[in-house]
């Protein structure tokens, strides 16, 4: 759960640093350069997707009741985190560990979670464009499509 919040903090720092490709020599990867590996993930484990506009591919199911995130707001999850391959590279399985405010996740999330209300879940895959980019996070490499699948127990 920290290292969520530690990787955030990171991507922030990479959306601000990834296009400095001459010193890291990271190239962004596009969306379209991704969707194939991001579609043949959900066919290969049932994902019956919907492709937002980002490019985010997630599947709703309970939509939820009450309030829907806002940027603003405190969310409380539950969650698990792999790479594409299937190796698990974070989870939260107490809600009150999390409580962080949206706007200060990585950009999948600040996208994704407002589709919810309190109570819903959501899996999705995320572009890593949308994730941690050129900059990686601990055992996430550079240019990393994500499958998260979330609970969204509260929202303050």
């Amino acid at each position: 759960m920290k290292k969520l919040i530690l990787a955030s903090s990171l991507f922030i720092f990479a959306a601000l640093s990834c296009g400095k490709t001459e010193t890291s020599g990271c190239q962004p990867a596009t969306v379209a350069a991704e969707k194939a590996t991001m579609v043949a993930y959900c066919t290969a484990n049932a994902i019956n997707y919907t492709e937002h506009s980002s490019g985010i591919l997630y599947e709703i199911s309970p939509q939820g009741t009450g309030i829907a995130p806002t940027l603003t707001n405190k969310v409380y999850v539950t969650y698990s985190g792999k790479l594409l391959n299937g190796t698990e590279f974070d989870k939260g399985t107490n809600p009150s560990l999390t409580g962080w405010t949206l706007n200060q996740l990585i950009d999948g999330w600040k996208i994704a979670l407002p589709l919810l209300k309190k109570g819903g879940k959501i899996k999705m895959v995320i572009p890593s464009s949308l994730a941690y980019g050129c900059s990686g996070s601990g055992s996430i490499p550079s240019n990393s499509p994500l499958y998260f699948e979330i609970s969204l127990v509260d929202v303050q």
